[in-house]
């Protein structure tokens, strides 16, 4: 007895010692991780500049014309890298007045252009044709200067993306590094025109951006501008006189003018390491995820993958500015300090300094509905179980009150459902020109409440469905007009009713195969249609339902087919389309989470 009592207590021993190895070890650990965290913070710049200003600073293009920059420079001899932002939204904006000193006083020229016939520089301002060759003789004049290191990096969103993005094909010596932020992509897949249907609030962007200084927009009533008729007018009712968009306009169809406005087809052989941010909620998403996955795929085959970067929040258009969206909190981790993360990307690739920033993962999304950051090491992930959600009914989808149906069952034999698309009383799209966001989250109920909107909706979940990754409405359908157009929407549907928006996209008929190569319908026979939803990551809560909207129209964000078959330009003429949606099991309409249709590497006309 006196010998197990013994053995006992050198067993109790033996574990109180085992655990205090292990507790002296993780205090090593998190010591270390804390010291590692700090030395990660001294690792970057610091500011130790004073700061001097050169304004209006003109910069010669190849062909003459005289740029205007402001620069923000450390008040030192010596070399430095530089950041170029290049802006049709004046270079003398807060965001820059914040920035600049940020950067010059860690030791950086912080210089903001504006571009081409805009604020204080020379020429005639035209979207997107001068941005690829004004940006390379900007990063070259830059790269010869005598304070210059010879690196250059770049920074801004939306248009300021597209300047970075265009300017990258021209591959200038000098262009080392980017952070192209929700930048659209090919002007006709998105802006101003999306999959060839014309999003009639590019109309404000034209008023706002048409001349050498911006216009406000408050003033004008866009929804009386919207309704009129023909679209080619709408620059004159809002005032302007506009060449480009008049150009958008006859320009229906993928022909040599949008070609030669084509980026992304030079674009995934580029080199330049990236950081590519969106929001899930970003008007302009599709460009980030195309421009990274190509990209990506390229570094990829050059064993350079470390080299590109996408990150995507919780947020619109106006990034990382709000962990609030709508009627939604998405926590205090929501947003993060993209001024560190500039300052990392741009030390490391700008100073050679080791600021960790490789070994991060290529892909950062935030997982909405569960409200988490998650690490990825691809996209789309390779781990998806790409599911059909297919379309079910006995007739009657009509509304969100009808017998529309959701499941993964395929159908066999259902009748199909039918309404009627008038363009004189389109199916409206939520949307506050105020703040020109083309739909967050908001609720849809209102919308499908009209019997020209199907509801298809799932029964209630019995636990949390993750969907992370491109979505797609596959649809067949028949119309009595020669061509129209079918929108189709995502939407989570909350246990008290509330339709939240996940994401929307539209297809024109004339374009179902080909932009280049528009073929109208026979009315009444059968097509298929594919309508490209972009992408998410969202967890659908237990409890909740999923629902897919099938309609013909989302007014003002997309210009009305008026059925006709005409050009959409000039067209006044309405016709009245009797639509027809078929679930069968010879054509079974479905939600499918699977990759984008669209696909850089391949001629998408």
């Amino acid at each position: 007895e006196r010998s197990r009592g013994l053995g006992d207590v050198y067993k109790r021993q033996v574990k109180m010692r085992n655990i205090s190895k292990y507790l002296i070890l993780l205090s090593y650990f998190l010591i270390l991780h804390f010291l590692s965290a700090v030395y990660s913070q001294v690792r970057l710049s610091q500011p130790e500049y004073e700061v001097k200003f050169r304004f209006n600073v003109r910069i010669p293009m190849s062909d003459g014309t005289e740029l205007s920059a402001d620069m923000y420079m450390p008040d030192a001899k010596g070399k430095f890298p530089a950041i170029l932002i290049r802006t049709p939204y004046n270079n003398n904006n807060s965001r820059d007045r914040e920035l600049g000193p940020y950067f010059a006083r860690r030791g950086y020229v912080y210089i903001t252009q504006d571009v081409r016939g805009r604020g204080d520089s020379d020429g005639i301002f035209y979207p997107l044709v001068n941005e690829a060759k004004d940006g390379y003789d900007t990063y070259e004049w830059i790269g010869r200067q005598e304070w210059s290191n010879g690196k250059v990096g770049s920074l801004g969103g939306s248009y300021l993306g597209w300047t970075q993005v265009y300017a990258a094909t021209m591959k200038s010596k000098y262009y080392t590094a980017m952070i192209p932020q929700v930048t659209p992509p090919d002007p006709f897949l998105n802006f101003p025109v999306q999959n060839g249907v014309l999003l009639l609030p590019a109309l404000e962007w034209v008023v706002l951006i048409d001349g050498r200084s911006m216009q406000d927009l408050s003033l004008i009533n866009w929804m009386n501008i919207y309704t009129h008729l023909p679209v080619i007018e709408l620059d004159q009712m809002a005032g302007r006189n506009s060449t480009f968009w008049k150009d958008w306009n006859i320009h229906y169809f993928w022909d040599d003018y949008w070609d030669k406005q084509s980026y992304q087809k030079k674009l995934w052989k580029i080199d330049i390491p990236a950081i590519h941010i969106s929001g899930w909620y970003d008007d302009d998403l599709i460009g980030t995820i195309m421009n990274f996955t190509a990209m990506f795929n390229h570094a990829k085959s050059t064993g350079k993958e470390k080299h590109q970067k996408m990150i995507i929040g919780p947020w619109p258009h106006a990034f990382n500015r709000s962990r609030k969206l709508g009627d939604f909190d998405y926590g205090p981790d929501a947003l993060i300090d993209m001024n560190q993360l500039y300052l990392k990307w741009f030390d490391y690739w700008l100073k050679g300094k080791n600021t960790g920033i490789l070994d991060e993962a290529p892909v950062k999304i935030f997982v909405m509905g569960d409200n988490v950051w998650r690490n990825e090491k691809e996209w789309p992930l390779k781990r998806t179980v790409y599911t059909k959600y297919y379309f079910h009914s006995k007739g009657k989808a009509n509304s969100l009150y009808g017998d529309g149906k959701l499941s993964t069952v395929p159908p066999i034999d259902e009748p199909p459902d039918r309404y009627t698309y008038d363009p004189a009383f389109p199916v409206p799209f939520i949307y506050n020109p105020a703040v020109f966001q083309l739909g967050t989250n908001e609720d849809q109920r209102p919308i499908e409440k009209r019997d020209d909107v199907l509801c298809y909706t799932s029964d209630i979940l019995k636990k949390d469905l993750e969907i992370t990754g491109p979505i797609t409405v596959k649809l067949y359908a028949s119309s009595s007009a020669k061509d129209t157009d079918f929108f189709a929407r995502l939407v989570d549907v909350f246990p008290n009713g509330y339709a939240m928006r996940v994401n929307d996209g539209m297809v024109r008929a004339r374009f179902r195969n080909s932009f280049r190569r528009p073929s109208l319908l026979i009315p009444g026979k059968i097509y298929e249609f594919t309508i490209d939803l972009w992408a998410t990551s969202l967890v659908f809560k237990k409890g909740h339902r999923i629902r897919v909207e099938i309609s013909s129209s989302a007014f003002p964000k997309f210009a009305r087919n008026l059925n006709t078959g005409e050009k959409p330009a000039c067209d006044r003429e309405m016709i009245i389309a009797e639509q027809t949606i078929y679930h069968n099991q010879e054509y079974p309409c479905l939600l499918y989470t699977s990759p984008s249709p669209r696909d850089l590497s391949t001629d998408r006309m």
